[in-house]
């Protein structure tokens, strides 16, 4: 998840699933067409437009997926916009470590950038291959830069992020959320699928709609579960919405620890805001700045 530019005047610019290349993106060239305005021709995206089409339409959860990326805008108009950029507010409830950045992803490629709002000059990002910080003061972000480069383009903008290669989808039972029915299928990923190959999503999407009603998940990074293993399963519901160049998006998700698919205990408020998309960012973007450190 945007005019790009009126706010890195004022801020810079800012893997649930980690740092995780999921789905496996088709790289793309740096080879621009700069005189346009765009990084990324329209024969490139519609052909990935058209790939993913077939692919998600050979299965019945394929199906519900594609019809979910349509009702909120379509997958071209969401490569067509751009690099997005937001404000993600992560705020648990019980004042654990709250994540608070302005960032910028490649959508494209799956690089991500992030500025603190605390501190707008301190920085972390993820350029493709490595994961990098920048900050004055050590304790500038209290919390895995690397897991948190590309965890809230996943935690917000389904079903977008779910076009590549990589990602195994199964059709689930209907059910019943908030006294609406819904399609719900389960997203799991191949082995060797970014740093956390054993997270999943389930996603519900209403059935009059076909827009998203509820994300559940369950996170599994080696860097919190050395041994195995994972936290229980989440689940995300979308409070309100906004739609931006045709792209609808949740502004604000409510995340309770999941009873038996529905809301159990509240335990974390997400606030999304300032989203915009830009047909370019500066050269370089996201790669490592001077003076950064490259985490492992």
């Amino acid at each position: 998840m945007k005019n790009l530019f009126k706010v890195i005047t004022v801020v810079l610019i800012l893997g649930f699933v980690s740092c995780k290349e999921t789905p496996k993106k088709e790289v793309v060239s740096d080879v621009t067409i700069k005189e346009k305005g765009y990084l990324i021709p329209d024969t490139w995206i519609q052909k990935r437009v058209e790939k993913a089409k077939a692919r998600l339409h050979a299965t019945d959860a394929g199906k519900v997926l594609w019809n979910g990326m349509e009702a909120q805008g379509g997958l071209e108009k969401w490569f067509k916009n751009g690099f997005i950029s937001f404000r993600f507010d992560y705020q648990p409830e019980d004042g654990s470590t709250r994540r608070n950045s302005y960032q910028t992803v490649d959508t494209w490629n799956n690089k991500a950038r992030h500025n603190s709002m605390q501190d707008t000059t301190a920085i972390f990002g993820w350029d493709g291959k490595e994961a990098w910080v920048k900050a004055k003061d050590s304790l500038a972000f209290k919390y895995d830069t690397k897991f948190w480069a590309l965890t809230p383009i996943y935690l917000f903008a389904h079903p977008f992020v779910l076009d590549g290669e990589g990602v195994n989808l199964e059709l689930l039972e209907d059910k019943e959320y908030k006294g609406v029915m819904q399609d719900a299928i389960k997203v799991t990923f191949a082995s060797g699928t970014g740093d956390a190959p054993d997270d999943y999503y389930k996603l519900y999407f209403d059935k009059n709609t076909h827009k998203m009603s509820a994300i559940l998940y369950i996170v599994s990074y080696p860097g919190y579960f050395p041994n195995g293993g994972h936290a229980p399963e989440k689940i995300m519901e979308i409070v309100d919405w906004t739609t931006v160049d045709g792209i609808d998006l949740p502004t604000t998700l409510k995340t309770h620890w999941s009873k038996d698919g529905d809301l159990g205990e509240y335990i974390t408020k997400i606030e999304v805001s300032n989203v915009s998309f830009s047909p370019t960012v500066p050269d370089n973007y996201f790669s490592k700045p001077e003076g950064a450190k490259v985490l492992e």
